[in-house]
């Protein structure tokens, strides 16, 4: 009895992009500082959430690449 091939494996490389915010959150001492400051908003702060949306936008664009 043959076998029917299944769906073809698909490569999720993209999926280390994940890694890119875990590292920069992880790494404390790259932004526990408050200068410079944007909009009155110390580093620390800014900088994180700058970090939300960008995890937001790598999210977005392995979405799309194994959708």
């Amino acid at each position: 009895m043959a076998t029917q091939p299944g769906p073809e494996p698909r490569r999720h490389w993209l999926r280390i992009l994940f890694v890119l915010p875990f590292i920069a959150m992880l790494w404390v001492s790259s932004y526990n500082r408050l200068t410079p400051e944007l909009f009155g908003f110390p580093f620390y702060y800014w900088y994180q959430l700058l970090w939300v949306v960008i995890a937001a936008v790598l999210a977005w664009i392995v979405y799309k690449a194994e959708g």
